[in-house]
């Protein structure tokens, strides 16, 4: 018997990383042919998908088999594999950034292309204040959950980790069909210009990050309680718990910017009806004219904003009356400036 006069684990050779490379070329090309309209395209790519997740299953498992049963995963080999999920999440950053980048981009200075406003003219924004506060609630109450697991397994208690892991299991789910619904609910497009891309690269990314990191935890959970962690070995909860919170945080962000601040229209983007007043369905009438209100008497002195509750029978809310708009005024121009 050979004894190693080192902490560090030299790995056995495997088939699995030319296998998963074959799977994730086979799916590329097959992506590609399935876009330019081959009729075999789409069998090449599923066939690279079924190769890749079978490859890193298999290879997930050899990982697991080395850390629980063979103790491979010494100390410095563990800090090894928490460096590199450290900067695996710094290169995600840097993903969502190229995002957000495109979107300030566009936002900040936005171009005649999309009517020089933003929201782009014609553009139906999301009411931040309904799916998506909710689904804030929903991820932030899931990193709390994550967070009390972490620490009952710190402790112990394998029972309140695996009650946490539960819960932050049925919140992410919770998450992703409310992001489902939102989709099918949505008033435009990825190909809604700039604002419509934008907003379903991000989300849609998120949402698919929400969606690993969920197995991540689901993975966890059945280690959990197959006894494969303790308090002082459980490098794979840690690894699983810094990528929850990490898609927390973008979350944030995307809720922040994309949904509020980006989403909430300018004084041009409201539409007037013939009559020359400011018409808005009452689940718009908060969100989109009370921020704006300022704006509407700086642009109009001589306008009077009357807010008048919702009418039952119209369903409308007529704010104010335009006085220096002509009564033949068209819809969807914007309003003059002093």
């Amino acid at each position: 018997m050979s004894f190693q006069k080192h902490p560090f684990h030299l790995v056995d050779p495997s088939p699995w990383p030319i296998f998963s490379a074959f799977g994730a070329f086979s799916s590329a090309v097959g992506a590609v042919a399935w876009f330019h309209g081959y009729e075999d395209g789409g069998y090449a790519l599923c066939l690279g998908q079924f190769i890749l997740l079978y490859g890193m299953f298999v290879w997930f498992r050899d990982i697991i088999r080395e850390a629980t049963f063979q103790g491979h995963h010494t100390r410095p080999v563990q800090a090894g594999l928490k460096m590199g999920m450290i900067l695996f999440i710094v290169s995600e950053i840097m993903f969502f950034a190229s995002f957000f980048w495109a979107f300030f981009h566009s936002s900040l200075a936005p171009g005649i292309e999309v009517g020089a406003i933003w929201p782009p003219r014609g553009i139906q924004t999301l009411d931040p204040w309904h799916i998506p506060l909710l689904n804030t609630v929903i991820l932030l109450s899931s990193g709390v959950t994550c967070t009390a697991a972490q620490y009952a397994l710190l402790l112990g208690k394998k029972k309140k980790a695996i009650l946490g892991l539960v819960l932050t299991l049925i919140l992410g789910f919770t998450f992703t069909g409310f992001q489902v619904v939102e989709y099918l609910e949505a008033p435009f497009c990825i190909n809604d210009s700039v604002y419509g891309s934008v907003f379903f690269m991000a989300t849609g990314f998120h949402g698919f990050h929400i969606l690993i990191g969920s197995i991540f935890l689901l993975v966890c959970l059945v280690r959990v309680m197959k006894n494969h962690f303790s308090s002082f070995h459980h490098l794979g909860f840690d690894c699983a718990a810094m990528y929850w919170h990490f898609v927390d945080v973008v979350w944030l962000f995307l809720f922040c910017f994309l949904y509020w601040w980006g989403g909430n229209p300018p004084i041009d983007s409201l539409s007037l009806d013939p009559n020359g007043h400011l018409s808005l369905y009452p689940d718009e009438y908060n969100w989109k004219i009370r921020p704006v209100a300022d704006q509407i008497a700086e642009a109009t002195p001589k306008t009077e904003l009357q807010y008048n509750p919702p009418l039952d029978d119209q369903k409308r809310v007529y704010v104010g009356q335009i006085d220096r708009i002509p009564v033949d005024y068209p819809l969807h121009e914007p309003l003059p400036r002093k």
